[in-house]
């Protein structure tokens, strides 16, 4: 497995319009609706069982926020924040954030297919905040089913 510990916070400064403070991408205009991803833990749990590797870490998968108990794929198009206990940090989910490759070595064999549908969204940063790391409060006007955290969610077809 490939080492990330240094890539690991346990807090992080969010400006709105610009991301997580020190991030390479902070700013860029090309990352102005994909600023931090978010993902829910219980997606790679469920890929660990549907791969039968044992526990993963959701971590691996290079998210900048892990959520437990949160459907995060309901999340896309919407607005929400989260509170850590400093404050409100409001995001709008975008876009999904799409596995790539990689996660076949950082995760297990399989996992970039296995993540489709559920590897987490692409956010907007709409306010100046700290996320850090332990408990947080969601609150989105979606309504969110913690059942439903971390199974996938397709793409809808037109016809």
């Amino acid at each position: 497995m490939p080492e990330q510990a240094a890539d690991r916070r346990d807090r992080i400064e969010v400006r709105g319009g610009v991301g997580v403070v020190g991030d390479r991408y902070a700013g860029k205009g090309a990352h102005r609706d994909a600023q931090l991803t978010v993902l829910a833990a219980e997606a790679v749990e469920a890929l660990a069982a549907e791969l039968g590797t044992g526990p993963l870490d959701p971590l691996l998968a290079r998210r900048t926020v892990v959520l437990r108990g949160a459907e995060v794929e309901a999340l896309r198009g919407a607005e929400f924040s989260l509170d850590c206990g400093e404050g409100e940090v409001r995001l709008r989910g975008g876009r999904p954030a799409n596995p790539c490759a990689w996660l076949d070595t950082a995760l297990a064999p399989g996992a970039h297919r296995g993540m489709r549908g559920r590897a987490g969204i692409r956010c907007a940063a709409l306010s100046d905040g700290a996320l850090r790391l332990g408990p947080a409060v969601l609150r989105s006007a979606v309504p969110l089913d913690p059942r439903r955290a971390g199974i996938p969610r397709r793409p809808t077809r037109h016809p």
